[in-house]
C-alpha cells in the first residue's frame, strides 16, 4: 500500500528531485569514504557532517511546506516538532553511553548523577531499544501535532491567531525544558554521545551512512508530500488554502483535512530533527526558540512556498549563506537574512523556483499561442497535477 501510495508521486516534478537526493546519498559517501584525502574529489569529513545538517534543515522545509503552502496554514512552531524528534534519539544515544560516561553509571545519563537523581524517570524508558526511538521520534511530534490542532482547528482558529498560538507552544516547550527537574538535561540538553546501533558515532562510515539515510528521507519526504498533493485529498487541501469558506460550504470537513496535513508535517519534522542530532551531537533547549521556527519560514518563502522543489532550495541556499556570513561578517549575517526575506517578499513573492517555474509556464503558454496562430498544432499542454504557487 505504501509502495502503492510513493509510486503514486512519481511525475515529472518529484521523480527528478528524488533520483537526484538518491544519486547525492550514493555519490558523496562514496567519495568520502572510497576516496585519499589527496585526490581531487574527495569529500572531507566536515563536509559530509556539513551538508548533511543542511539535507535535515530542508526536510524540515518540506515539512512547513506541506501545510503553509499547500494548505495556508503558516505554523511558526515546526521548531518544536523538530526538537521533539531531536530529543527522541537524543534520549537513545544517551541511553547508549551505559557506564562509559563521566560518573560511570549504567543506568542514569551524567546529569541526571550530578543532579542526585536515584532512578530513571519512567519517560526514559525504553530508550535503550532503537525501535521504540525510532517510533517515539514519529509518535510523540504526532501526537502533539493531533491535540494541538484538534482544538485549534475545531475552534476555527485561522490566519495570524493560529500563527502566534503555534509560536506560543514552542516557546512553553522552550521554558519546559530548560528546567532541571523535567529530566532532559536543562540547559546543556543532552550531549557526548558514544554508539548507534552499535557502531561508533564519530567515525568516518557512520557519519556517511547518516548523511545517507538524511538524503533518502528528504527524497522520501518530497514524494510523500507529492502524493498527498497529486492525490484527490490534495485537491481539497488546496481548496482549503485557497477558499477555505467555500470548501466547508460544500461539505468538507475542513478541520479534519487540516489536522492530517497538521499531523503528517509534523511527523516529517520530527525525523529531520531525529537525523540533526546524532549529526550535530547535541541537541538542547534552543532548538525550541521561536527564531529558529521564523527562518524555516524564511527558507520556504525564499525557496518558493507551493513547490517540491522550493523549500530544498530556500534550506540550501540561506544556510550556505549563514555558514558563510557567521564565519567572514558575523555582525552582518541578520542584516542580511531580513533583508533577503524583504527582497524576496517583494519582488520575487513566489520564490526562486516558484517565479523560474512561473516564467517557464508563460513562455510555453506564448509559443502555443503564436503555434496556434500560426496554424500549427500547438506543443502539449504540460501537466497541471501540481498547483501554482499560492500568490
Amino acid at each position: 500500500m505504501m509502495a502503492r501510495f510513493l509510486l503514486g508521486a512519481l511525475d515529472r516534478r518529484a521523480t527528478p528531485i528524488a533520483l537526484v537526493l538518491l544519486v547525492v546519498a550514493v555519490l558523496v559517501p562514496v567519495a568520502h569514504l572510497g576516496l585519499p584525502a589527496s585526490h581531487p574529489l574527495h569529500v572531507p569529513t566536515y563536509i559530509v557532517a556539513l551538508v548533511g545538517k543542511y539535507l535535515c534543515y530542508a526536510l524540515l522545509a518540506v515539512a512547513l511546506n506541506l501545510v503553509w503552502g499547500y494548505c495556508g496554514i503558516l505554523s511558526l512552531g515546526h521548531g518544536a516538532f523538530f526538537a521533539l524528534g531531536g530529543y527522541a534519539m537524543g534520549m537513545y544515544l544517551m541511553r547508549q553511553i551505559g557506564s562509559r560516561g563521566v560518573y560511570g553509571n549504567p543506568t542514569l545519563p551524567d546529569f541526571m548523577v550530578f543532579l542526585n537523581w536515584k532512578s530513571l524517570p519512567w519517560y526514559w524508558h525504553g530508550f535503550d531499544q532503537f525501535w521504540f526511538a525510532a517510533l517515539m521520534v514519529l509518535l510523540v511530534p504526532g501526537l502533539l501535532a493531533f491535540v494541538f490542532g484538534w482544538f485549534a482547528f475545531r475552534s476555527r482558529v485561522t490566519g495570524v491567531y493560529l500563527s502566534i498560538i503555534t509560536q506560543a507552544l514552542t516557546y512553553a516547550l522552550l521554558l519546559a525544558f530548560f528546567r532541571n527537574d523535567m529530566g532532559f538535561g536543562g540547559n546543556n540538553g543532552l550531549t557526548d554521545f558514544k554508539d548507534m546501533l552499535g557502531f561508533n558515532i564519530q567515525s568516518s562510515t557512520t557519519r556517511s551512512a547518516l548523511f545517507a539515510a538524511s538524503a533518502i528521507a528528504l527524497a522520501l519526504g518530497v514524494l510523500i508530500t507529492s502524493a498527498i498533493v497529486r492525490s484527490k485529498f490534495g485537491k481539497v487541501l488546496i481548496a482549503v488554502r485557497d477558499a477555505e469558506s467555500r470548501t466547508r460550504f460544500l461539505g468538507y470537513r475542513v478541520e479534519h483535512v487540516k489536522l492530517f496535513a497538521f499531523v503528517v508535517s509534523a511527523c516529517m519534522a520530527g525525523v529531520a530533527g531525529a537525523l540533526y542530532v546524532p549529526q550535530v551531537g547535541i541537541i538542547n533547549p534552543s532548538e525550541f526558540a521561536p527564531a529558529n521556527s521564523i527562518e524555516v519560514v524564511i527558507w520556504t518563502a525564499v525557496g518558493g512556498r507551493a513547490t517540491l522543489a522550493g523549500p530544498i532550495v530556500g534550506a540550501l541556499l540561506v544556510n550556505g549563506m549563514k555558514t558563510w556570513f557567521t564565519g567572514a561578517l558575523p555582525e552582518a549575517w541578520l542584516f542580511v537574512l531580513g533583508g533577503l526575506f524583504v527582497a524576496v517578499t517583494l519582488f520575487l513573492p513566489r520564490g526562486i523556483v516558484g517565479t523560474l517555474a512561473h516564467g517557464w509556464n508563460a513562455l510555453a503558454e506564448r509559443r502555443r499561442a503564436a503555434a496556434a496562430e500560426g496554424g500549427r498544432d500547438p506543443e502539449p499542454k504540460p501537466s497541471d497535477l501540481e498547483p501554482a504557487p499560492a500568490e
